[in-house]
């Protein structure tokens, strides 16, 4: 997938989260490149950058390169009975409301309630114990 990247930032193997479009890239004559192309709220690896530049109103420098992106591996904690390495599954996190140290894996950004995805690796337990009780595997996904 092609999109447009701050010159700064425009490093194979950089990851960002797409947040959104800023107001003055409704106007932009490349909004169907840039932004068009990424789904907000999700995560993305840039595999290739490429040597053209445009203009752009954002970022630091006034220029954005061309690269190539995917989707990210985004590392994740899942009930440890759907932990196959290589199966599909439907990310659904646990139901927990505790605010502890692995919440971020638990509720990780760049997936969402019902996303399919592959579980690429499976990465074993957890550091810690989940404080409810839950048996839960480290994996890492990549969303479909």
């Amino acid at each position: 997938m092609i999109t447009l990247i701050g010159n700064d930032l425009a490093k194979k193997g950089l990851k960002f989260m797409h947040y959104g479009a800023a107001s003055q890239c409704e106007k932009c004559r490349f909004k169907v490149t840039c932004i068009d192309s990424l789904e907000e709220g999700r995560m993305y690896k840039i595999r290739d950058v490429k040597n053209t530049e445009h203009p752009c109103m954002i970022h630091n420098g006034g220029k954005v390169k061309v690269v190539d992106v995917e989707k990210a591996i985004i590392k994740a904690m899942i009930d440890s009975k759907r932990a196959f390495e290589g199966s599909n599954i439907v990310f659904v996190p646990p139901d927990c409301d505790e605010e502890c140290s692995m919440r971020g894996l638990c509720f990780p950004e760049g997936i969402y309630h019902e996303d399919k995805c592959k579980i690429i690796k499976k990465m074993g337990n957890p550091q810690e114990k989940c404080p409810k009780g839950l048996n839960l595997s480290v994996v890492l996904l990549k969303q479909q």
